[in-house]
């Protein structure tokens, strides 16, 4: 009687398929944290933004808020102006970071008195389900559709992100 060496065929299939179903569990509980990974970098982004537009106020009060995101950085080597403030890094000056879109419009100047931010996923369902905004008040609003809030009062009509 000659003595087997190796796997069957049989044997091979059954670890495969046992892979198979693994990873079948595995991969959209991954897709999902990576998309509250987004969702969290984009609040922060959000908030930092907030902060940039505030230090921007009273770095330049003739010009108020800052008019757009490229205001607000700045490219390196940074040297701080009204038109470019070194306040946000060069990722988040360009509109796009993990997997959000996002823009900063300043409005009622000179000087300008009002702001207001949008972060919306790059791609609805795949890099996030969620839209952040925020305006003066620098409370952080939740649109749960990922739509755009296309305007401050759009921004206001939401709820704020933790209640």
């Amino acid at each position: 009687m000659r003595k087997q060496k190796g796997f069957s065929l049989i044997e091979l299939l059954v670890v495969v398929a046992i892979i198979l179903i693994i990873a079948a569990i595995a991969i959209p509980n991954l897709l999902r944290a990576r998309m509250a990974a987004n969702e969290a970098a984009a609040t922060a982004a959000v908030r930092t933004i907030n902060t940039a537009e505030v230090t921007y106020l009273s770095s330049y009060p003739d010009v108020g808020y800052a008019n757009n995101l490229l205001a607000l950085g700045g490219t390196d080597p940074c040297t701080p102006s009204s038109t470019s403030a070194c306040l946000i890094d060069s990722v988040l000056t360009a509109g796009v970071k993990s997997g959000y879109n996002f823009t900063a419009t300043g409005a009622g100047g000179p000087p300008n008195i009002q702001y207001y931010v949008t972060a919306t996923p790059v791609t609805l369902n795949q890099t996030g389900t969620m839209s952040f905004c925020s305006y003066e008040d620098a409370v952080v609003r939740v649109d749960p559709t990922g739509a755009l809030a296309g305007s401050e009062a759009a921004c206001q009509a939401l709820g704020p992100l933790y209640n």
